[in-house]
């Protein structure tokens, strides 16, 4: 359907993938993988026709239809949800009106024996043709189910885009395009700015409504629950498996295995030739062997064993001070601002040591719960927080605080007091800022290294009452799962805003529920609330 042909991309000097090819399937859902700095998203574009390669070429049949959800995008501002979901359908409605403009044109002309005549019924013809091929859709029924899909409330629909953060706007342009229903749907981090239900809604529709599906994401339970395929980008080249994530891990181990088997041979028999030759070189009667192994070394091509990301992260949270037996109290608490009521009654109290999820619709109440809890907003009823209790605080927008006219070192010799001073490059060495990395502007960072950077700054003093807003986002597998035993191994009390289900997998014990102005204490795991989420909502269908 869409076939890779000998694509290489050079830049700077320096080659990024040379000479690879592949073909995309219809039905193929394919995870792109590699390590930050591969190729992943410039592979993603190019294959989108936003850029070009240096060499070799991408091609599809005409008419077919590609779909491509970058990282970061722009919308109109002066449009409401709803018309510029709407605007999915812009081509659709082009050719419905461009027949009318044709038809209209042939029922005034008279000259039925010209040859212009006769072109213009051909071109009525195959628009025509085209336009009646389209599967007929209800397109105010078809938006209005994918926005509430994607979390929008009906009271969304007539708000103008601007009113809405870039998470929103992410989820508008993402509904656009499965709007669009594509043979081809290229999506570039698409669960980073979605809640656990709307990812959930996204991975049934991708599965049971989408075509072909190529995939970037930093989240393992949704890469392992969509796709089937999996091309891992590394040093160049590309190796294809027919197989998901998980089981991926699995064959790359085996490969990279079998690679350092067959470089130690090889290295070994190196060795051994090499040897011999030193050693016959002078010597007449072995003269036609010395040349013959000398030979052979030279035609030799040296195996290679694909590079692991071996750059770790060291996270380990300072021993925290003790606290009180209830870091947090709730009585009665409630917001609203101005008219919308956020939530009411929320009574439940977090015992010391304990791991918490909040999780809900985006919008429900969980950051504004948090702000609470760090006494930022008024609010109604009763929040106390325990005895000697020491916040430490990252906000979902934390990163993008940060000063980006300061370098990496400045950061952290800014806010850093006491005998950490001394030990500032160690402390960014553990955090892959090594070196000259330490003296990089803040400006020219990505996601996943200004969230690191960020992070940095929770380190610096011991706290016992960790608040952690969307910690995950831009951060890739491995640093999420060293993020994710660092807390598991914090001695303090732990509450966590995420939509990442497998990162809380294993790290919370109990989960409350922000949705419907109300707050709901569940006393599962992430995947037994899921579960008994799931089920509550198929009564309800039931009931109903």
């Amino acid at each position: 359907m869409l076939s890779v042909d000998a694509l290489t991309v050079e830049f700077g000097g320096q080659t990024l993938f040379a000479d690879i090819s592949f073909v995309i399937n219809e039905k193929d859902r394919i995870a792109l993988m590699g390590k930050n700095g591969a190729g992943k998203s410039t592979l993603l574009k190019i294959l989108a026709g936003v850029r070009e390669p240096s060499r070799g070429a991408v091609s599809y049949p005409k008419g077919l239809n590609v779909a491509y959800l970058p990282q970061h995008l722009l919308l109109e501002d002066n449009r409401t949800v709803f018309e510029e979901t709407a605007t999915a359908f812009s081509e659709i409605n082009e050719m419905e009106q461009q027949i009318e403009t044709l038809n209209l044109e042939l029922t005034t002309r008279t000259d039925y024996e010209s040859e212009s005549y006769m072109e213009l019924i051909e071109k009525v013809s195959a628009l025509s043709e085209q336009f009646y091929s389209i599967e007929e859709i209800n397109y105010d029924a078809d938006i209005e189910k994918t926005l509430l899909g994607l979390g929008f409330s009906r009271e969304d629909f007539d708000r103008k885009t601007s009113e809405f953060s870039g998470g929103w706007r992410m989820r508008i342009e993402l509904a656009k395009l499965l709007l669009r229903k594509p043979d081809v749907l290229l999506l570039d981090e698409p669960t980073n700015h979605l809640d656990i239900e709307s990812i959930q809604w996204l991975e049934d529709f991708l599965i049971n409504s989408a075509k072909a599906v190529v995939v970037i994401s930093h989240d393992r339970a949704f890469v392992d629950n969509i796709t089937t395929r999996t091309i891992e980008v590394t040093m160049g080249r590309i190796y294809d498996y027919k197989a998901k994530y998980s089981h991926y891990l699995e064959l790359r181990k085996e490969r990279r295995e079998q690679q350092q088997k067959q470089y130690d041979e090889q290295q070994k028999m190196i060795a051994e030739n090499m040897e011999f030759i030193e050693r016959f070189k002078g010597t007449y009667s072995k003269t036609l062997q010395v040349q013959s192994r000398v030979k052979m070394l030279e035609k030799l091509q040296i195996l290679e064993v694909d590079e692991e990301d071996t750059s770790a992260l060291r996270l380990k949270f300072p021993p925290s001070p003790r606290s009180g037996n209830y870091p947090v109290v709730s009585e009665s608490v409630g917001k609203m601002y101005g008219e919308k009521r956020i939530f009411a009654n929320a009574n439940f109290m977090i015992e010391r040591g304990e791991k918490v999820a909040f999780v809900g619709k985006n919008g429900e109440g969980k950051s504004t719960l948090v702000k609470a809890i760090m006494k930022e907003i008024e609010h109604e009823g009763k929040l106390t927080l325990g005895h000697n209790v020491k916040i430490g605080y990252f906000a979902q927008n934390q990163a993008s605080l940060l000063d980006e006219n300061l370098t990496v070192f400045q950061t952290i010799d800014d806010v850093a007091v006491g005998d950490i001073r001394t030990k500032i490059k160690d402390l960014l060495g553990a955090f892959m800022f090594g070196g000259d990395n330490s003296f990089k502007k803040v400006k020219v960072l990505s996601g996943g290294e200004r969230t690191r950077l960020a992070m940095i700054k929770l380190l610096l003093e011991p706290v016992n009452l960790l608040i952690l807003d969307e910690p995950t986002n831009h951060l890739d597998m491995k640093t999420k799962d060293i993020l994710k035993q660092a807390l598991l191994d914090f001695d303090g009390t732990l509450i966590v805003v995420s939509h990442d289900r497998d990162f809380l997998d294993g790290l919370v014990t109990k989960v409350y529920e922000f949705g419907n102005q109300k707050v709901v204490e569940h006393l599962e795991d992430i995947y037994g609330f899921l579960a008994k989420k799931k089920l509550e909502n198929l009564r309800e269908i039931e009931r109903r």
